[in-house]
């Protein structure tokens, strides 16, 4: 997968057909390093009263309520994977919607594989490999004496995961990758050591987290790993995004892939007239001009028809509902 060289995406409107009673709360966070990684920097929204400004979150701003106490206690929570080379805000309106309606939601910069990451080396296996570990210490942190276990209610826990995250939820909720498989066709782009550290037995086996109820999957990178047995530990429902055209490595087959091995079905949504990049929400004025100038226009290219404002709109009401339904009380 190209590397995202910068994420600056907007915030958009929420869905008018839920009534929020609160605001978004936002707080920032680091995750001190331990034997399972390096330290994580991450963000983490949720409800709390207090009048809504933009608050600068690095590429971009969000429209929250920054520090405020969290409002309530026992709060499904909802942990945010994002994909190469993306960073915690891609999906800060997502964030703030579901903050509006009641969850706590956190994201974090995987550390091998985040645009802002500075130990950044997406074409090590481990960037793939190391991503649930890093998912399972931040719901770690989240849970844990002194943070958050007051606000939220840990038998209720979700993730989010677009491409290559979507490929980190995939494993979270207990589907084992095949790596071998990808020796098919093994990775073109420049700097990947993925067929050669798999060929050396080099990989280690990705963490599965039975905490987590619910998964939205966007788009995954890698799904064509996941055979029947690797899919077979999945037990818990699923709400599965497909590009119609994919794009940059990712290729409809990964979801059809996904929908043909599960043993109980998904969710699935097909989205017409889309592409991989159709699921990142919609570029900012200034970060077109970058990506045009860069050669990457395609992370702000939709194909003719497609709205993709309108499309985030629903996309990001449908994912509200979804986790509203199977991670309620």
């Amino acid at each position: 997968m190209k590397a995202l060289k910068v994420a600056a995406f907007l915030a958009f409107a929420t869905c008018t057909t839920f009534q929020q009673a609160q605001s978004a709360g936002l707080k920032f966070m680091e995750i001190p390093s331990d034997n399972h990684g390096p330290t994580l920097t991450g963000a983490v929204w949720y409800p709390c009263n207090g009048k809504p400004e933009k608050v600068d979150i690095g590429f971009d701003y969000s429209l929250a309520v920054k520090d405020c106490p969290v409002s309530g206690k026992n709060r499904p929570l909802i942990v945010i994977s994002h994909g190469v080379g993306g960073w915690i805000g891609n999906y800060h309106g997502l964030a703030e919607m579901l903050a509006d309606n009641g969850f706590v939601v956190a994201a974090i910069n995987h550390p091998r594989d985040s645009g802002q990451s500075k130990t950044r080396d997406p074409g090590d296996i481990a960037a793939m490999t190391q991503r649930p570990t890093d998912m399972k210490r931040l719901i770690d942190y989240l849970v844990g004496p002194g943070s958050y276990a007051n606000q939220i209610d840990a038998s209720r826990i979700g993730v989010f995961g677009f491409s290559r995250g979507g490929n980190t939820g995939l494993a979270m909720i207990g589907g084992k990758p095949d790596w071998k498989l990808l020796l098919n066709n093994c990775p073109i782009y420049p700097g990947n050591r993925f067929c050669e550290q798999i060929k050396a037995g080099s990989v280690v086996e990705m963490e599965s987290d039975a905490r987590i109820k619910a998964a939205v999957i966007v788009d995954p990178a890698g799904g064509s790993l996941f055979t029947a047995e690797g899919l077979k530990g999945i037990s818990v429902p699923v709400q599965l995004w497909g590009s119609e055209r994919g794009v940059d490595g990712v290729s409809p087959e990964d979801t059809a892939n996904i929908i043909r091995n599960m043993s109980t079905k998904p969710d699935f949504q097909s989205v017409p007239k889309s592409n991989h990049f159709s699921f990142l929400p919609p570029c900012t004025s200034d970060f077109a001009k970058l990506a045009a100038e860069s050669g990457d226009t395609e992370l702000c290219s939709d194909d003719p028809g497609f709205d993709r404002v309108a499309f985030h709109k629903q996309f990001n009401a449908d994912i509200l509902a979804f986790f509203s339904k199977h991670l309620s009380e």
